[in-house]
């Protein structure tokens, strides 16, 4: 097939045919290049005017994130003169996941600061946050020509003969969205110097120190964080917690405190559907049938569903449900984790508590988690993400 026929097949939203033409012999740069750094502070400029950034947390953090301050911070801490020239691969490709709408924005903006062309396939569903930042994107744009065969945003149907295409060309291939879509993409091979950094099917907890809880005077922030953390993305992100473990002596009170504030938020905040309650109750019987030991606990409604487990088998984690579902346990001992912990799929804990009682878990040579952020941060992002240190991964070295 011809690759006029294949490009046909592609919604171009930033780019086209021809740029994407000279993208292909587009030369790589240097990381957090001072000209890039500006473009993306120019970007968060236009998000952060724009009124329709007010309504979404995960557009305004973005914007934050790729401001010229918090990159100016990002190069201290990434960038070291040891003598070696530094450079992007070329071009990226990208696979942004479906079901997380600003996604696709942090993974071209890593591209773009770590010198590298950007093809990047964004969700195919309409979220207003895609649309929010890929007009901002446009926007600046017109006014820095020179960057347009670095940024190709693009929609398509699932097609294997356009993953090949793109893959053809990729000097590194990013892939998000789980075990599916890396084992689907996967198919379409890479050339031999090309590298892949995938992100694979992963799950959060949350641990919250009762004790400290009933201690602090704006519980209502702690419920806003989770919310966050959780109701913002559908609690379909890998961040959000699915389990919530409760530390200390006052979880009861704590218990009662917490739920409460998050539900009268829910119900504040978050739009429900129906379905949503038919999926929540088929996984809790599938969870029961199979892992066994859990208690429904009483609620008035479906909006948040929560289940008390005695041990924390791994097993949970393989009848995880959205939009408000969530396992509960109390913890009298740090090690009693260590199982769900030691699951590679472990990705985050969200923590209210004193650092130094997860550490005897943390230090105990556990397989999964590679972050431990305050609730309300679980999805702030980073450059060593998925314990994948990104700079690295996505430029190289010329010693001298």
């Amino acid at each position: 097939m011809s690759e006029n026929t294949i490009l046909d097949r592609i919604d171009f939203i930033t780019g086209n045919k021809q740029i994407l033409k000279e993208t292909v012999i587009t030369p790589p740069r240097e990381p957090f290049s001072d000209d890039i750094c500006y473009f993306l502070s120019e970007v968060s400029k236009v998000i952060m005017a724009d009124k329709r950034s007010r309504q979404y947390s995960d557009v305004v953090t973005f914007a934050f994130w790729i401001r010229n301050a918090s990159l100016s911070k990002l190069k201290e801490r990434f960038l070291t003169d040891d003598g070696s020239i530094c450079t992007g691969r070329g071009i990226a490709f990208h696979i942004a996941p479906s079901n997380v709408p600003v996604n696709f924005a942090y993974s071209l903006a890593t591209g773009l600061i770590t010198g590298n062309a950007n093809i990047v396939r964004i969700p195919s569903k309409n979220f207003p946050q895609v649309g929010i930042i890929t007009d901002a994107i446009n926007m600046v744009l017109d006014s820095h020509e020179e960057f347009r065969r670095y940024i190709l945003l693009c929609r398509y149907d699932r097609d294997r003969e356009i993953n090949d295409f793109f893959s053809s060309m990729a000097d590194v291939r990013i892939v998000w969205g789980g075990d599916r879509t890396i084992e689907e993409i996967r198919k379409s091979p890479l050339p031999p110097r090309s590298v892949e950094i995938t992100f694979a099917d992963r799950y959060s907890i949350a641990v919250i120190d009762s004790d400290m809880y009933m201690n602090m005077d704006d519980k209502d922030k702690i419920a806003s964080d989770f919310y966050n953390d959780t109701f913002f993305s559908d609690q379909n992100a890998c961040t959000s917690p699915r389990i919530v473990v409760w530390a200390g002596h006052r979880r009861d009170e704590a218990k009662e405190a917490f739920w409460e504030k998050l539900h009268n938020l829910v119900i504040e905040k978050y739009t429900f559907q129906d379905i949503t309650s038919i999926n929540k109750l088929t996984q809790f019987y599938l969870a029961v049938s199979e892992v066994g030991e859990i208690k429904m606990i009483p609620h008035n409604d479906n909006l948040i569903i929560r289940m008390a487990v005695s041990n924390l088998d791994k097993l949970l984690m393989d009848h995880r449900e959205s939009c408000g579902f969530f396992y509960e346990y109390d913890c009298d001992d740090v090690m009693e984790l260590s199982e769900i912990c030691n699951d590679k799929r472990c990705q985050t804990i969200g923590f209210l508590g004193n650092i130094d009682w997860l550490k005897p878990l943390i230090e105990s040579g556990i397989k999964g988690v590679d972050r431990v952020v305050d609730i309300g941060k679980t999805m702030d992002f980073d450059l060593i993400w998925d314990g994948y240190d990104l700079m690295s991964m996505l430029t190289r070295k010329i010693v001298l």
